[in-house]
């Protein structure tokens, strides 16, 4: 039940919000550091291209006070005086032969089509060979010499990888906090929606005594909790008020109709009765039996749904107690051209009212045997499906149309008019209410032809047989 609720976590509305959130958020974070990212690159490379700018004008300037004399000087003691870390300078002839500079061959084949090109020079540093990237800026002096200026990018490219896995870091660090308060969040809110759901369902089985959490947090589930639960107490104290009302008048009925039936027995064994009386009495006398018929199943209904839980229940294996009720109707069946037949799977233990399960078997057997005509067939099956048990009994008679069968468990819901048999209208809703004080489901679904009835039963936890504590306590 738990990893159900668990895995069920995932398909619920609290879940996705927060899963959208978090991907709201992570979408924001990446927009925002990937931006920081982009324009710190942007902002170090607009740098680079400045210093070299301005460091080539500078060189076309001494181009023009002193000729490449003066350009040449002014490389070499840039190169061995006050030039920058990492500066790389060249002036070269018309056809790209080295005159001056840190570099020993042009870096290009002929001249660069690109404004700042790049090129990698290799060094040779204590140790080890290394391979240093170079960004720089060409420029044609009037001679037709060409002038190179360009500058070391290891360190910026470096700096740049570091805040890239750094940006990549705080994406990931963003995404994975946002994730985990989302499925917090969702976690929790489920965990509430889960209590007031299972409180609910609880109430709806007959539990009514129960009342929806109130954590003291004071948010709107608990206000939610407070509004609904006086609204539960309310209906509850009501609920009492209608069932000692009823439960008054049904034994106040009880016994005037008792006392009437006596009389009208009386009346029946006078031995000078005329013939033509006998015949109305008899006749009311079926009458009054009628009505203590239904007054008691109305009791019956009114004791399954006041909500009180089962006295003392005890285990009932309903495959053995299907198979006596086979048995004890089957002369019925056979008296009116039936066929009636069992089959149960063993073990299909329910706890439970064994008279109230009989009851709920009973009623739904007699209903198949005044609706399905001569020659046709009643199956009974009791089936072992996961944790419940199955109950399911089926008819090839006339059915029942599927909006009689949405109302058929109501009290004095008439169904199956069409056959001219008379009916009260409680029998279903009594297995209704037996089966709802069980905790089981009642289905009715067409057979085609005929109908069929499915009362899903929850099965009792398994217990050691005294065999098996026996052989445990002796081992």
């Amino acid at each position: 039940m738990k990893d159900a609720r668990r895995w069920g976590l995932f398909n619920t509305s609290a879940f996705r919000m927060s899963m959208g959130y978090t991907l709201l958020v992570a979408l924001a974070v990446c927009v925002t550091l990937g931006s920081t990212y982009l324009l710190t690159q942007s902002i170090i490379q607009g740098d680079v291209d400045l210093i070299i700018d301005t460091e080539l004008r500078s060189l076309e300037n001494q181009y023009v006070r002193s000729g490449i004399p003066g350009v040449t000087q002014e490389i070499n003691l840039r190169i061995d005086s006050w030039g920058r870390i990492g500066a790389v300078y060249m002036l070269a002839g018309p056809k790209f032969d080295r005159l001056a500079g840190n570099v020993t061959n042009w870096p290009f084949d002929g001249a660069p089509a690109e404004p700042w090109p790049e090129f990698r020079i290799e060094s040779i540093e204590p140790g080890q060979r290394s391979v240093h990237p170079v960004r720089a800026g060409v420029r044609k002096l009037p001679n037709g010499d060409w002038l190179l200026v360009g500058t070391d990018m290891s360190q910026d490219r470096r700096y740049v990888r570091t805040f890239q896995i750094a940006t990549l870091w705080g994406i990931g660090l963003s995404i994975l906090v946002a994730a985990v308060a989302g499925f917090s969040f969702s976690f929790r809110l489920a965990r509430r929606v889960a209590d007031v759901t299972d409180t609910c369902v609880r109430i709806m089985s007959g539990e009514q005594g129960h009342r929806l959490p109130v954590v003291g947090t004071s948010d709107e589930f608990d206000a939610l909790a407070t509004s609904v639960n006086r609204v539960l107490d309310r209906l509850e104290e009501q609920t009492r008020t209608l069932r000692a009302t009823f439960d008054s008048v049904a034994h106040d009925l009880r016994a005037p109709l008792h006392r009437l039936r006596t009389r009208m027995d009386a009346v029946l064994r006078l031995p000078a009765l005329e013939s033509g009386i006998r015949e109305p009495v008899e006749s009311a006398l079926r009458e009054v039996d009628r009505l203590q018929r239904t007054l008691a199943t109305l009791l019956q209904i009114a004791l399954a749904e006041s909500g009180a839980p089962l006295a003392s229940p005890t285990p009932v294996d309903v495959g053995e107690l299907a198979d006596e009720l086979v048995e004890l109707f089957e002369p019925v069946a056979r008296e009116r051209g039936l066929t009636l037949t069992g089959r149960a799977d063993h073990g299909v233990i329910v706890e439970g009212n064994r008279q109230l399960l009989a009851q709920l078997i009973t009623n739904l057997l007699e209903n198949a045997l005044k609706y399905v005509p001569s020659g046709g067939r009643i199956d009974v099956a009791v089936k072992r499906l996961a944790d419940r048990g199955h109950l399911i009994i089926s008819d090839n008679g006339p059915g029942m149309p599927a909006e009689e069968r949405m109302r058929a468990g109501q009290p004095f819901a008439l169904v199956g008019q069409r056959s001219g048999l008379q009916s009260s209208g409680l029998g279903l809703s009594l297995v209704s209410a037996i089966a709802r004080l069980h905790r089981a489901r009642l289905a009715l679904e067409s057979n085609d032809p005929g109908l069929r009835a499915v009362v899903s039963l929850p099965l009792s936890e398994p217990q050691a047989s005294p065999a098996s504590l026996s052989r445990s306590m002796s081992a």
